[in-house]
């Protein structure tokens, strides 16, 4: 797997939230935001949105998981339909994959071996992103961004 360090900016995210197992769930909320998005004229060539799973499976409860689904802004929206956030900005180790749940599940596992293996130490204070640019997305590509220690 070929790894690419980026340092990333703090974004101001409009975002919502699945409480639950990942999966269906995860991607009706990214499903609802796109429309919510489309609706407002927010999607575009340079829109990135972003999944972040919030939560370990493994050591959390599976109804209890959350998935927030987020749309990058350039400040904060007044819309009841979506929650506003920040996410801190910092180092990332950058996965390119192919847009595929199945690519996604391997890499879920394999990216993590990759960066054990290179000597990168995870940040556990930062989360797991996937980065779908529309640029990438429309070469059925996305991106996970593993935080990384400084």
């Amino acid at each position: 797997m070929e790894i690419r360090i980026e340092t990333l900016p703090p974004y101001t995210i409009a975002y919502i939230r699945h409480t639950g197992p990942y999966g269906p769930g995860s991607a009706q909320a990214m499903d609802a935001l796109k429309t919510w998005a489309r609706s407002h004229d927010l999607l575009g060539e340079d829109s990135v949105i972003l999944g972040i799973p919030r939560d370990d499976p493994a050591v959390t409860a599976p109804a209890d998981c959350r998935y927030d689904a987020c749309l990058v802004t350039t400040g904060p929206l007044r819309d009841d339909a979506v929650r506003m956030g920040s996410l801190a900005g910092g180092r990332y180790a950058v996965f390119t994959i192919p847009h595929t749940p199945e690519a996604m599940q391997k890499a879920s596992t394999d990216i993590f071996t990759e960066l054990d293996a290179q000597g990168y130490r995870t940040d556990g204070a930062r989360p797991v992103i996937e980065r779908y640019a529309a640029r990438l997305v429309q070469a059925h590509l996305c991106e996970i961004c593993v935080p990384i220690a400084e």
